[in-house]
């Protein structure tokens, strides 16, 4: 059992809960994820290791309630415990040699992002981070990326906060203005990932995206994890979970991801119905 030591709402629909799990913060690295069971009954999902203390033996997990799994987890108190927290799993995000990066997030990404910000930044690297959200109510993490970042720009679409508009606005207002990057890490909706890597093509600018489609057992070995990429003219099968989740955004085939990833978004909103439900009838 894994004990919950802190639990913070960062916005109403994201939770950020930091598990007493010393083997997993002994070895954790930026990128790296877990898998969790909430219960002995419970279905395994993958979360991103938003951060990690070793000396406490703490790892921060960050999740946005979407499914029936987070809106378990997140009836969960201080105190209580979880079944299973297994990892870290993954390979982590490659940051050595670079000088000069931009981080991109999105949403609920920037909590993927911000580890990676954190580490170029200790590591002695010139970080700029460039983060968006739908509107100030959703916003997460600023006082963090701000400590790890020679340069923070926030973007809202409605402009409520920061500059009003897209990710790609900044960056590519960042890049006109002469900013040379050694590399783009982009993190947040397939989408957003998207429209960042066809930017940096324009550029040529090397371009590292985090993917994180349907996962089960994390090892490789159920396939539901795959990827296609496009590599010297040859389409590839690949599995975030132990050839990435970090792959080069130039390759990825992100038509086809965002097709797989569609596939059960309404199984996974009716789940998150029916366990609120349960909730409230007192049956969970």
């Amino acid at each position: 059992m894994y004990k919950i030591c802190k639990k913070r709402q960062l916005n109403p629909t994201v939770t950020l809960m930091e598990i007493e799990a010393p083997a997993v913060a002994r070895k954790a690295e930026p990128g790296q994820f877990i898998i969790l069971r909430v219960d002995e009954r419970g279905e395994r999902i993958p979360l991103t290791i938003a951060d990690f203390n070793r000396e406490r033996g703490l790892v921060t997990i960050i999740f946005q309630i979407v499914g029936a799994t987070t809106e378990k987890l997140n009836r969960l108190h201080e105190g209580d415990s979880i079944r299973d927290f297994a990892g870290p799993l993954g390979v982590p995000t490659h940051t050595e040699g670079l000088r000069k990066v931009a981080v991109v997030g999105g949403g609920v990404g920037c909590a993927i992002a911000y580890p990676v910000a954190k580490k170029l930044h200790e590591q002695g690297a010139e970080v700029h981070s460039v983060v968006g959200f739908r509107n100030r109510d959703l916003v997460i993490l600023e006082d963090e990326f701000r400590a790890a970042s020679g340069k923070y720009v926030l973007m809202t679409d409605d402009g409520s906060q920061g500059k009003k508009g897209l990710v790609t606005d900044a960056l590519r207002e960042l890049i006109e203005s002469g900013q040379a990057y050694d590399r783009v890490i982009a993190i947040g909706p397939l989408v957003m990932m998207k429209f960042v890597v066809k930017l940096t093509k324009e550029f040529g600018i090397p371009t590292t995206v985090s993917m994180n489609p349907i996962m089960i057992d994390g090892t490789g070995m159920c396939g539901g994890c795959r990827l296609t990429l496009n590599q010297d003219g040859k389409r590839v099968t690949k599995f975030a979970c132990v050839d990435g989740p970090d792959f080069d955004g130039y390759e990825v085939d992100f038509d086809e991801a965002m097709a797989r990833g569609a596939m059960y978004r309404d199984f996974e909103r009716h789940a998150h119905e029916e366990t609120c439900h349960l909730f409230r009838e007192g049956k969970a």
